[in-house]
């Protein structure tokens, strides 16, 4: 440490630590930058830190801890032993060894399951070895089948496409041949229909036809032109009607603009008219108003409103100069008003202080008053004290509190005698202790055992007695699971067996069901189609009166396209002049009105023959195609008898036979279930039992070997006199113990009141003190009280003369009050009339301005209208619209034109149909007798490759082959069933083994066999470990107080010379209050003192003197023991409190230490003290020579100077 004093502080600073060595004649130093000083000085001392700080250097304030109170004192031998660390290591090995023990456990429950698990993994995997061997030789079968299936199927396929050819061959002549009879029919219907056949060449008929229809398109063209024209027209039309409505709607608002002009005009003559009556202008009594009487009536408008303005503004100014002066006034008497109130004001804070003195001194003189009374009360308060105090002190039995003391302390001393012998009786009792400590053990472990096997025995002896009839042996157990283990494999063999069967059923099931499914769908779908067609089942009653409708309607073809020629022919002889009968009957008509009403009703049938021909040729058409479609239909139809009656009932019945098998199947597998089910849970319950069984072995043998055990201990102990027992002793001990605490408990409660008396009379005579003191304080304050008098005085007349000052200042400004607020009424009476004429003035002007706007507004509008020139726009806009109109009604005219024209077109064109509908007849027929020779030729052709292929033989190969590949389909089917059994238990298997408990149970297993052993064998070395240290340490402490305690007696002895107590000892006590759970060895240090055979504990019972010799001698048996490599000792002031036989003593012994530690290297001993007669009995010595000797120098600065001891003598201090 630096200290600097500068110029107006005190700097002060730490120097960095440095530790310099002298290594093979070099300094090598290290600072405290790069180590730790502390930790390298306790390494180089060779001491703890704890002797460094509680033994070798010891403060004179602590120097007396030995004899502190037990807390404390067990904290610094703690220190000192380094007990701390060593109980915590052992806390450590005994946690460590528990947590592996219950590690011990835990591993051999989980080995148990590990063990199960992996027998169980062997066990599936030898099964899937088993299952995949046959799945191998499933599949080969399976491929073969295929092999010897795909050449059938080809050679069927082969067949079928054959025989689908023969039979679209067979269904395209038939419908080739109802084609040729129905053609045959249509054209000799269609010749009869005909008026007449066309004879010429295809060449003609066909120049004919193209002439026929260039002439109807050059009518439909110019129809069609007609069409553009009256469109083009009817858009005109829709034009002029909207430029119209436009027009019109233009004129109305017009119209309305006109209106509203008249309106304005109507309302300024009003306006002006009113307001002229308003302001009295003569002129303007009746309307209309030119514009020059309009521009007069503005101006005489203006010059009156300048004049209201003007008389407006003059009313203003006088009422502002009334209110000057009238505030002038208000302001004189405000300001005298004012002055008044800061007078006041300033008054009152001058009066509230003299106010505030005044109560300050009469609080004081009252305080004062009651003083005199004070003085009284505390006369009786010291009376009332003295007599507490000499009460107290003559009720005082702190004599007989010490002679009770003493008799305690005696009863002390006897329990105490009493307690050492439990001790010697405890310690010859302790020879026999492991002995009888270990027969304990067995014969409790014996029992242990005992009650294991019982618990078994009950656990399960209902269980395995169910099972086996009787409780079994490990061996026989282990027999009859087996034998179980062996049937249920069986079982699930045969359960796998049925399941396969069972699968290859239901596949065979699923493949017939879709046979019988498609079955019915196809047949759903041909019944479809023949609906379709024919509208219903009865296909042949169908087809037979579709036939009758096509020849029927046939024949009114025919009749139509005939009909109309007749009926040509029939007005032509009814229109000639010279015949006038009717062409059918001969009739004559006997007037013109019947002939031209026969006429009139041939011409409206003609009219309609044409459109009845083209619906019933479109008719004919349909029931042709439908017809077509139905012969088309007839060898499905020979398909859906066969799937009714032969091949659907053929598959429903094999069906069922099948789901006989099936319900069979599972009858069976149900059955092998339910066994199953019940001898599993057998060998379960029998498998948890054979663990228990094995232990109730092992416990067997286990019991033996502890009565062997037995045996041998009770052997070791005949002879021996048990009666009383370690625990009778150590009760007893403990009864005496409770007595010792009770008596101990006593003598502190009466050293307690001994101390509480003492107090009470201390706390009386400070009380006497106090009250005595405060008495003398009162009597001096009663000498100021005239001073304090005359001063009350003196304020009151102050305060009295302020008061008549304020009061007078107050009625001063009351009158001012009153006249100011006189004024400021005046005043706004002033400015409320102001506001009102200006208000009237103001609402004459603005109505004037009002009206004179809204004239002038009217005005602009009128004006406005005029110079847009809207009259003349009016008028234009009726003359567009008449223009229009005329436009309208020429459109409307060539529309009429256009119309008639296009009817006329309409009813030429009508006609040439009828015309072109025998032509098209013809082409017809001659189109149909070359299609004829077609089909007719086909027929031939398709007749010659149906010869060529053999029919009868391709049917037979067919069936043949079908049979075949349905019975190779059965077998594949089953070997399939078989495959997919085998592959789902596989799968379930390998499903199984990949589960946790299964995938690495082997490897689970041995890892955590090798954990459970290894763990084990640690436990077992931490327990030899915990119990070499824990009776090292117990060793060590006993060896280390032994030695202690010898060096105290010794020195006690050689040292002190008083002869009431012989010497001293520490004494550690286990601590009898641990909990048994608790393990850690625990002490309790205290310092006692020994006369004879009584021990006294030295706190609170030696003098001074004793308790800082006893402080001395056990810091130098603590220094002898624990610090032979460093020998250092410094004592400071060790004679304090010692008297000069003792001080003598003390200074011998120390001369003993020293001549007996002179040979030791590294031996020192410091003595810090006052005492020059003790520095000069250790001088007497021929081992010290010089000390150093701490005085103060002319400077006063301390200084350290080396003196010889044989200068004590002449030294003048």
């Amino acid at each position: 440490m630096l200290c600097t004093q500068k110029s107006k502080k005190t700097e002060f600073k730490t120097l960095e630590g440095v530790i310099t060595r002298t290594v093979h004649g070099e300094k090598v130093s290290i600072s405290s930058k790069c180590a730790e000083i502390d930790r390298e000085m306790i390494s180089s001392l060779g001491v703890s830190k704890s002797v460094l700080n509680n033994v070798i250097f010891c403060h004179q304030e602590e120097s007396n801890w030995p004899l502190s109170e037990g807390k404390a004192l067990k904290q610094k031998f703690d220190e000192i032993f380094s007990a701390t660390r060593y109980i915590k290591a052992l806390e450590t090995l005994r946690q460590v060894r528990q947590t592996q023990g219950q590690k011990v456990k835990e591993c051999q429950t989980e080995l148990k399951y590990l063990k199960q698990n992996k027998e169980k993994a062997c066990e599936i995997r030898d099964q899937i070895t088993s299952k995949e061997a046959q799945l191998t030789s499933s599949k080969e079968i399976v491929k073969s089948y295929e092999n010897e299936l795909d050449p059938l199927k080809s050679r069927l396929k082969e067949i079928e496409q054959n025989l689908s050819k023969i039979m679209r061959l067979d269904n395209e002549i038939k419908a080739l041949d109802s084609r040729k009879r129905q053609m045959e029919k249509d054209n000799s219907e269609l010749e009869q229909k005909m008026e007449k056949v066309f004879q010429g060449t295809d060449e003609q008929l066909n120049d004919l036809y193209h002439n026929h229809q260039r002439t109807v398109r050059e009518k439909e063209k110019r129809l069609v032109d007609c069409q553009r024209e009256l469109e083009k027209l009817n858009k005109e039309s829709r034009l002029l009607n909207q430029e119209k409505s436009e027009l019109l709607v233009e004129q109305g608002r017009l119209q309305l603009q006109a209106d509203r002009h008249q309106e304005h005009i109507r309302a300024r003559d009003s306006l002006i008219h009113s307001l002229a009556t308003q302001l009295e202008l003569d002129g303007f009594e009746r309307g209309p108003f030119s514009e020059r009487q309009i521009k007069n009536f503005h101006k005489l408008v203006r010059e009156r409103q300048e004049r209201e303005a003007e008389t407006a503004s003059r009313l203003m100014n006088d009422f502002a100069e009334k209110e000057t002066l009238k505030q002038k006034q208000i302001d004189e008497i405000r300001d005298k008003k004012t002055g008044l109130g800061r007078i006041i004001e300033l008054k009152s804070e001058i009066l509230s202080k003299k106010q505030n003195e005044l109560r300050n001194v009469k609080y004081e003189l009252q305080q004062l008053e009651g003083s005199s009374d004070r003085i009284l009360e505390l006369d009786r308060e010291l009376t009332k004290a003295e007599h507490e105090l000499s009460k107290a002190e003559k009720n005082s039995n702190v004599e007989t509190l010490k002679i009770e003391v003493i008799s305690l302390q005696n009863e002390k001393a006897d329990l105490d005698r009493t307690l050492r012998k439990l001790d010697q009786e405890m310690e010859q009792l302790n020879h026999h202790t492991a002995t009888r400590t270990q027969m304990e053990m067995l014969t409790k472990d014996k029992a242990d055992k005992d009650e294991h096997i019982r618990k078994i025995k009950s656990r399960h002896s209902d269980v395995l007695s169910s099972l086996l009839g009787y409780f079994p042996n490990k061996k026989q157990l282990e027999d009859w699971l087996h034998s179980k283990s062996k049937e249920i494999n069986q079982t699930r063999d045969k359960i796998a067996k049925l399941n396969k069967e069972l699968a290859s059923a239901e596949q065979n099931k699923n493949h017939i069901i879709n046979e019988v499914k498609s079955k019915d769908e196809q047949l759903s779908s041909y019944e479809d189609k023949l609906f379709d067609v024919c509208g219903s089942q009865d296909f042949e009653s169908d087809l037979d009166r579709l036939k009758e409708e096509i020849e029927k309607s046939s024949k009114q073809r025919a009749m139509l396209a005939g009909a109309t020629a007749v009926y040509s022919q029939f007005i032509t002889q009814l229109t000639d002049e010279n015949q006038s009968c009717c062409p059918v009957c001969q009739r004559v008509f006997q007037t013109e009105a019947e002939l031209q009403e026969v006429i009139s009703d041939l011409q409206s049938k003609l009219r309609l023959a044409p459109d009845k021909l083209k619906s019933t040729e479109s008719e004919l058409k349909k029931k042709e195609k439908r017809r077509d479609e139905m012969l088309g239909l007839v060898p499905m139809r020979q398909s859906i008898i066969d799937l009714k009656e032969k091949e659907i009932p053929a598959l429903r019945n094999k069906l069922q036979n099948v789901n006989r098998d099936i319900q069979s199947l599972k009858i069976d597998i149900e059955e092998q279930d339910t066994l199953l089910g019940a001898i599993i849970p057998e060998e379960e319950s029998a498998k948890v039992c054979l663990t228990d069984v094995t232990i109730m072995e092992r416990f067997q043998l286990e019991l033996k070997d502890v009565e062997r055990k037995i045996a041998q201990q009770a052997a070791k102990l005949q002879g021996v006199d048990l009666h009383r027992t370690i625990q009778q002793v150590n009760q007893e001990k403990q009864e005496k113990q409770h007595k010792l605490d009770t008596v101990a408990s006593k003598i502190e409660l009466n050293r307690k009141l001994i101390q509480d008396q003492q107090e009470q009379i201390q706390h009386l005579k400070s009380t006497t003190n106090e009250l005595k003191s405060e008495k003398l304080q009162i009597s001096t304050n009663l000498q100021r009280r005239q001073q304090l008098e005359e001063q009350t005085v003196e304020l009151s007349t102050e305060v009295q003369s302020l008061q008549r000052e304020i009061k007078d200042a107050k009625e001063q400004v009351n009158p001012l009050e009153t006249t100011l607020e006189k004024f400021q009424q005046e005043k706004e009476e002033l400015i409320n009339k102001k506001n009102t004429s200006s208000k009237i003035a103001q609402d004459k002007i603005n109505d004037i301005k009002e009206k004179v706007k809204n004239i002038h507004g009217y005005v602009k509008d009128i004006e406005n209208y005029i110079q847009d020139g809207k009259d003349e726009y009016k008028k234009q806009k009726e003359t567009e619209l008449n223009k229009v109109i005329v436009q309208l009604s020429e459109c409307e005219t060539h529309k009429e034109k256009v119309n008639k024209e296009m009817g006329i077109m309409r009813q030429d064109i009508d006609t040439q149909k009828i015309q072109e509908r025998w032509l098209q007849d013809n082409l017809t027929l001659r189109k149909r007798n070359e299609e004829l020779k077609e089909v007719e030729e086909e027929r031939k052709q398709h007749l010659k490759e149906m010869g060529q292929m053999q029919v009868l033989q391709m049917k037979n190969e067919h069936q043949n082959l079908e049979e075949k590949i349905e019975n190779i389909k059965r077998n594949h089917s089953l070997a399939i069933g078989r495959q997919k059994g085998y592959e789902e238990e596989i799968i379930h298997f390998k499903k199984e083994l990949r589960e946790p408990q299964f995938r690495d149970a082997d490897e689970k297993y041995r890892e955590m066999l090798i954990v459970m052993r290894t763990t084990e064998l640690v436990n077992k070395d931490l327990d030899i470990y915990y119990k070499t240290l824990d009776q090292a340490i117990m060793k060590f402490h006993s060896m280390k107080m032994e030695e202690i305690n010898k060096i105290i007696r010794d020195l006690w002895r050689s040292t002190y010379r008083g002869q009431d107590i012989e010497y001293i000892e520490i004494r550690s006590d286990a601590d009898e209050n641990v909990s048994a759970s608790d393990k850690r060895r625990n002490y309790n240090y205290r310092v006692v003192m020994l006369k004879g055979d009584t021990a006294l504990d030295m706190r609170g019972r030696c003098s001074a003197g004793q308790k800082v010799l006893a402080s001395l001698i056990i810091r130098l048996a603590l220094a002898e023991t624990f610090c032979l490599n460093c020998g250092i000792l410094a004592l400071d002031e060790p004679t304090t409190n010692l008297d000069r036989e003792n001080i003598e003593s003390l200074a011998h012994a120390l001369v003993e230490i020293i001549k007996s530690r002179s040979q030791q290297r590294n031996f020192q001993l410091l003595v810090i003290t006052h005492d020059e007669d003790f520095v000069e009995l250790l001088g007497r010595s021929e081992y010290v020579e010089k000390f150093y000797r701490i005085k103060k120098n002319i400077d006063q600065c301390s200084e350290i100077v080396k003196c010889s001891v044989s200068s004590l003598g002449s030294y003048v201090h």
